[in-house]
């Protein structure tokens, strides 16, 4: 039986969980995740867990954040003056909005704080800091 090597296209049905349980991802009742091994396509930890597994083959992995969403960088908080934001958008802490990079690009954040003056946006992940556990089950192999 074949055995996953990068470049290798694979179906997997998966649940991701915090440490504490608490799911935050599933594919059941969904189409398995398809991805090309080794591409970037998909976290680093869960990517690297792949090589060497066959079809039919399950593994619970523990993945540390580095190896996830990356730590929380406190430069990706910040503030914007609150009347930078249009009157019709009601504000409330934990809200994601769609901002706009320099070079125009998406990026969702996450409202932590308002007061009358500002807002603090959040543009981490939102598994940013969090070690992640998934366990999956490699479904088919497409070898490159």
């Amino acid at each position: 039986m074949a055995e996953i090597k990068d470049g290798d296209t694979v179906r997997i049905h998966y649940t991701g969980t915090l440490k504490d349980g608490t799911t935050f991802d599933s594919s059941e009742g969904r189409d398995p995740l398809e991805f090309v091994v080794g591409a970037g396509h998909i976290i680093k930890g869960l990517d690297s867990a792949l090589p060497g597994m066959q079809e039919g083959e399950k593994k619970t992995v523990s993945i540390d954040c580095a190896d996830a969403y990356g730590p929380i960088n406190p430069a990706l908080h910040q503030g914007v003056p609150r009347d930078a934001i249009p009157d019709d958008i009601p504000l409330e802490v934990g809200m994601q909005l769609q901002m706009q990079t320099p070079e125009g690009q998406p990026m969702p954040v996450t409202v932590t704080e308002i007061d009358d003056e500002q807002v603090m946006l959040d543009a981490n992940h939102p598994l940013a800091g969090r070690d992640l556990v998934f366990e999956f089950e490699v479904v088919s192999i497409d070898a490159a």
